[in-house]
């Protein structure tokens, strides 16, 4: 099995916001027209043997990029292949609690994802904290972004370091830092090295991007800290994925990076 744990199936709105411009240009993309169908997400996932993959909402504060509900309409056409994320708003605090429990007892949602640089606020910041509280009542992990943005958007809010703070005043809380944390990868590893709660993923790196240091700690004492993404549909899974066996990952490592971290982190 392979699960990739971070996929956004885009809305048109999402695709097309001005912030994406910079992605667009580095992969020579010309601004989408159209949305993308259900029906192709999973092609690209059944390309690359993708079994399962975490897709998510994203809700910056005053819009929503993908929502809730779109990504429950998402699932429920690939209910044995996609898995719901949700997102909140965190200038709406009580509202943010309420999102989070609704995403997780009624829409069925495994985690919650807020991005900080959507926010432009780092996840010390205090607005995070009743979300924070929320995930553990509801026992879902909380993941995030670590490491700069393609965005056009500021990059410091994802220093991987801000983690370490949350980790100490939420022991209970499960978080996954999603893109590597680079540049600040060293921070990435420190960090999940410190905290038994503290994982991260590899979405928006290929394989042969990833850092010296990450793939060394994938092969010792990160092995059961370390899980596969993507971020489809920037970089398509296939793509991710090549040149896999060129890491030379033991069979036991291999499993748990490509899905049994995911289905033991989310409960999958």
């Amino acid at each position: 099995m392979i699960i990739d744990a971070w996929i956004q199936h885009p809305t048109l709105r999402q695709a097309q916001d001005p912030m994406f411009a910079s992605l667009r240009r580095w992969n020579r993309e010309d601004t989408p027209s159209q949305d993308i169908p259900v029906a192709a997400t999973i092609a690209a996932m059944d390309a690359a043997g993708i079994d399962k993959a975490l897709t998510c909402a994203w809700q910056a504060p005053g819009r929503d990029m993908i929502s809730n509900d779109e990504v429950a309409g998402f699932v429920a056409e690939a209910p044995d292949r996609l898995i719901g994320v949700g997102s909140v708003d965190i200038s709406k605090p009580m509202q943010a609690v309420r999102e989070v429990r609704r995403c997780v007892e009624e829409l069925g949602f495994k985690a919650i994802r807020v991005l900080p640089w959507l926010c432009e606020v780092p996840p010390t910041d205090r607005r995070f904290y009743p979300v924070y509280v929320a995930c553990c009542e509801m026992d879902v992990p909380f993941c995030t972004q670590i490491g700069h943005t393609g965005p056009l958007m500021p990059s410091e809010v994802g220093r991987p370091i801000y983690l370490d703070q949350v980790a100490i005043d939420f022991p209970e809380l499960t978080i996954i830092g999603g893109h590597i944390g680079y540049p600040w990868t060293d921070e990435a590893i420190a960090v999940a090295t410190k905290h038994e709660n503290v994982y991260i993923d590899t979405s928006a790196y290929t394989v042969k991007r990833y850092p010296d240091a990450l793939v060394k700690f994938l092969k010792t004492n990160g092995r059961k800290k370390v899980l596969f993404g993507s971020n489809y549909p920037m970089i398509m899974p296939g793509k991710a994925l090549a040149e896999l066996d060129s890491l030379e990952l033991d069979a036991e490592t291999s499993e748990l990076f490509l899905s049994g971290n995911a289905r033991r982190v989310y409960g999958i």
